[in-house]
């Protein structure tokens, strides 16, 4: 505060002036000190010297901070809702529809005040006395949809094999949908309401203390309650547009019904298609920057081979903000598979599509059976790059031997051995970028030194024998 100095206000008759229309006369993005209303010169501004000091700064500037907080939240919300409401609208209803209309017109009640605050640039008594009364009925709708939207996260956060993970949100799709959207409304709601409360506080807080304080406690309960609510939101609305795009990729599935069955009151009624179509605005909202990710720099696939599908699906198992930097469609070997006994001169592989698709993110390496992927969207093997300890690349060579790369893990040996007409090139550059992550923690080469100990030890004792025997 002591750096602010050279304050001044508008003298009265110049601030009536502004008020009712007229405007500064501004040059070189300065305002100088004429006012100017209907094309004329009106009058000249009168300033008038602010003493500065901390009490009379912090009252002035401090509400003025903390209001234009509440009001950003306020217009996050109310963008949120208004850019997916014409869509989701037949969705919601179908669903729920008397807890929706219940939802609908409290929100509305409230955002009419909200706008009428706003047109008259102040919250008069009639305004905040005609809501004062919906506080409970807010909190009791906000409460509801953020235990619903913590249960659904919950439920998540529990299942981490893929299997039960995808049927809980086929099974509950459509009530992750209300509840995510009804959390929002109820959110734009309760924001408004704190918004008008945090302007009468303010008002009647110049002369009553209390009512000072009582606008700081709802300016920090309105940031902390928005922050963790669109918190949630995100994470549940995320991981249902992640597995409702996987299942759209698969044969048939965009079309259908999410859950089959017509027996349960709890089955799905709408496409996968149409839940995505309700989310899509919601997720470009809470997403700005995109949930799908940039196509690789490396691609090793065979002629013919559909990459498309496989890139299509592959972005939305990844976690968020990974980067897909290299997709191959291999052969993987296994000691136990017919190709391991034909060596690199397996003739099989020129008549066959590649039964795998490997994936390499800036995290971790992704192998699947292309079938599984292809079908079900399921990921065989997921093996962190730091679990990387040795790779081998093996060109291809005139005698029909196939190029190959070998992936040594902290527990595993691979080797995957690609057709003859994958661009070599690309293979190299595959193998290059699996070398970067090449690594032996100190902890397993001290575990592999301490074999030489035991061996010299061992040496030691033979010796020992030798002598008594001799």
């Amino acid at each position: 505060m002591a750096s602010v100095q050279g304050l001044f206000r508008l003298g009265e008759p110049s601030a009536a002036l502004l008020r009712g229309g007229a405007q500064l006369v501004a040059k070189d993005g300065a305002n100088l000190g004429t006012i100017m209303q209907g094309g004329k010169f009106v009058a000249q501004a009168r300033f008038v010297p602010v003493a500065v000091n901390a009490a009379g700064i912090a009252a002035a500037v401090g509400p003025a901070v903390a209001m234009i907080a509440i009001q950003m939240q306020l217009g996050e919300i109310t963008r949120l809702v208004h850019t997916n409401i014409a869509l989701t609208t037949h969705v919601l209803q179908t669903i729920r529809t008397e807890q929706w209309a219940t939802l609908t017109g409290l929100a509305k009640e409230i955002e009419g005040t909200v706008a009428r605050v706003r047109e008259i640039r102040g919250v008069p008594a009639s305004a905040w006395q005609k809501i004062s009364g919906k506080g409970a009925d807010l909190e009791t709708q906000l409460d509801l949809y953020r235990r619903n939207v913590a249960g659904h996260v919950r439920q998540l956060d529990g299942l981490t094999a893929h299997g039960p993970r995808r049927e809980f949100l086929e099974a509950n799709a459509e009530a992750i949908v209300f509840d995510a959207f009804a959390l929002l409304t109820s959110l734009k709601a309760w924001t408004g309401y704190q918004a008008v409360h945090a302007g009468w506080s303010r008002a009647a807080g110049v002369d009553d203390v209390h009512e000072a304080k009582q606008f700081d406690l709802i300016v920090a309960e309105a940031r902390a309650g928005f922050e963790e609510s669109l918190t949630e939101a995100t994470r549940l609305v995320d991981a249902l547009t992640r597995e409702l795009h996987i299942i759209a990729e698969l044969p048939g599935r965009a079309s259908m019904p999410l859950t089959r069955s017509r027996r349960s009151a709890r089955s799905s009624q709408l496409t996968c298609a149409q839940i995505l179509d309700a989310l899509a605005p919601l997720t470009e909202v809470l997403h700005p920057e995109g949930l799908e990710s940039t196509p690789p720099h490396v691609l090793c696939v065979p002629p013919g081979y559909d990459d498309e599908r496989v890139l299509r699906i592959l972005p939305w198992l990844l976690d968020d903000g990974e980067e897909l930097r290299a997709v191959a469609a291999p052969f993987q070997v296994d000691a136990d598979d017919a190709l391991a006994t034909l060596g690199r001169k397996a003739l099989p592989l020129d008549r066959v599509t590649p039964d795998m698709v490997v994936a390499v993110t800036d995290r971790r390496v992704l192998a699947a059976k292309s079938s599984a992927l292809l079908k079900r969207g399921e990921i065989r093997d997921s093996i962190p790059l730091e679990d990387v300890r040795y790779v081998r690349y093996v060109p291809g060579a005139d005698d029909g031997a196939r190029t190959s790369v070998d992936l040594i893990t902290r527990d595993d040996n691979i080797r995957w051995l690609f057709p003859r007409d994958v661009d070599e090139p690309q293979v190299g550059a595959l193998a290059a970028l699996l070398a970067e992550s090449m690594s032996i923690p100190a902890a397993e080469r001290d575990a592999l030194l301490q074999h030489q100990v035991g061996l010299t030890e061992l040496e030691a004792v033979v010796d020992d024998a030798r002598v008594a025997a001799v």
